[in-house]
């Protein structure tokens, strides 16, 4: 492809995962939210810590336990400090793993939703006759990455499909199923438009 638009795309989850826990106030199943703040105990020279989570409905309380027992030396001044003081960020953080989640509880809910900040690299755009997109992920998301090529860009699932059977997608690193797999850290998208009538289109609101 020549004159190629290079865009970079930084894409933020809006919405942190909420596992589903049996609450025994509501008698069921209920998801819980997290409460952005943290819980930390100290017994002599052992401190436990947790992220307080509550329920959607009656708010009770249920505990994500992020260090168990550990010696107040072993952990970092600063890090404690933010453990404290409830730092955003870090319950942020704490709250968007949602591997540890499932760890802990084995059902998690997932939201799709994100926020994408659009780079352009480069100069190139009215030549451009193709799109690489480089994907940069704050943290995992469960949104497919045909569904955000296709919110992003204003075409169809379907559309997307037939350009990769073309070859006028290519996924990179490319796997089976590529576009119906979450999008992931590092992924580069290039996107011939060549023969496109709606390339300037596309072009725009990729970030061009």
């Amino acid at each position: 492809m020549s004159g190629t638009l290079r865009v970079h795309w930084a894409i933020t989850p809006k919405t942190a995962p909420r596992p589903l826990i049996n609450c025994n106030r509501c008698g069921t199943v209920k998801a819980y939210c997290c409460s952005g703040k943290f819980r930390v105990n100290a017994n002599g020279k052992r401190i436990d810590v947790w992220l307080i989570y509550r329920c959607v409905d009656c708010d009770n309380s249920w505990n994500f336990g992020i260090l168990e027992r550990c010696n107040r030396r072993d952990i970092e001044p600063a890090l404690l400090a933010a453990l404290e003081s409830n730092d955003p960020a870090l319950a942020r953080r704490h709250a968007f793993d949602v591997i540890a989640l499932r760890n802990r509880v084995g059902h998690v809910e997932e939201f799709p939703d994100v926020a994408v900040h659009k780079q352009r690299l480069g100069d190139t755009r009215e030549s451009s006759t193709g799109l690489e997109l480089q994907l940069r992920l704050e943290m995992p998301t469960s949104l497919r990455l045909d569904r955000l090529l296709a919110n992003e860009l204003g075409v169809s699932r379907s559309r997307l499909q037939a350009l990769e059977e073309r070859r006028l997608l290519i996924v990179d690193p490319e796997g089976a199923k590529a576009l119906r797999k979450p999008a992931r850290q590092g992924t580069t998208i290039r996107i011939d438009l060549a023969g496109e009538p709606d390339r300037e289109h596309i072009i725009l609101a990729a970030g061009g």
